[in-house]
């Protein structure tokens, strides 16, 4: 009997007849925590979603900005100045308005993160930029039980031919691995367990100019939505980011579906090998 209600069946038929219904309801119960829904977290969330889990609690603390429409799901000019989580969560509720999806304003980092209870959950996926907090995260999570995958840097890439799985200590070329493993060794602390990374080994430079460099925008804050909207020209986009990097929908929408796919992946062939032993 499945758990699915009428709606669910009918929106997820395909994915059903791919899968049967041992794994659709192994996907339907999976309990999902999503740490940063920008670039590469937003297009995570929105497959898993449309693939059938329906518990996903998503993090991230910051706003919408102008300059994330040109690679955020839930970045539309009219959405400038929500909070990411709750234009995310609206969205996703209209692809299943059944499903329970929890939306916190909120940052990961060392001092609140018993507050997330990642031993409650069967997945957990980093997707978050800050080193030190995805490091923290990285070691606290693979302590659990959960399914760990997480996202390496997808910016300052084009080529998406390059975009790779690998276990996170043979992920080579990137930056950010690179730099989260030099932090393990200086610190003689390491994760408990191997986990998968999505990465790629291009490395670009910037050619454009900076937004410091450009007008101010001059959208009229008519189109954004009356309820929580912010004035544009008092907007402080980036002012948190150490540096800013140049970033292409189609590369971070890639990483966060492949994501998606390793998570839906390893729920596949788990309830096949139970079904078969």
């Amino acid at each position: 009997m499945t758990s699915l209600s009428a709606t669910e069946q009918k929106v997820l038929h395909r994915t059903r007849l791919l899968v049967g219904d041992e794994v659709m309801e192994c996907i339907h119960h999976t309990r999902v925590i999503l740490f940063g829904v920008g670039g590469v977290g937003s297009w995570c969330a929105e497959s898993l979603v449309r693939s059938g889990v329906q518990r996903i609690t998503l993090v991230d603390s910051d706003c919408v900005s102008v300059t994330n429409v040109n690679r955020q799901l839930p970045a539309t000019l009219p959405n400038v100045g929500r909070v990411k989580v709750d234009a995310l969560r609206e969205r996703l509720l209209t692809i299943n308005p059944d499903a329970q999806i929890t939306a916190l304003q909120d940052i990961y980092n060392a001092e609140n993160a018993d507050r997330f209870a990642l031993d409650t959950y069967d997945v957990v996926i980093d997707a978050i930029d800050s080193l030190a907090e995805k490091a923290h995260l990285l070691l606290t999570a693979s302590r659990t039980d959960a399914l760990l995958v997480s996202s390496m840097g997808a910016a300052l890439k084009m080529d998406p031919s390059r975009i790779a799985v690998a276990e996170f200590w043979k992920a080579k070329g990137c930056p950010l691995a690179r730099a989260l493993r030099n932090k393990f060794k200086r610190a003689k602390t390491f994760p408990a367990k191997k986990f998968r990374v999505v990465y790629s080994d291009e490395v670009l430079p910037n050619l454009g100019a900076s937004l410091t460099e450009m007008p101010e925008p001059t959208l009229s804050t008519e189109t954004l939505p009356a309820e929580g909207r912010t004035d544009l020209a008092d907007h402080d986009w980036n002012a948190k980011k150490a540096q800013i990097n140049g970033t292409m929908a189609h590369i971070t929408a890639i990483f966060g579906f492949t994501l998606a796919g390793i998570v839906l992946n390893d729920l596949y062939a788990q309830e096949r090998r139970s079904a078969q032993s």
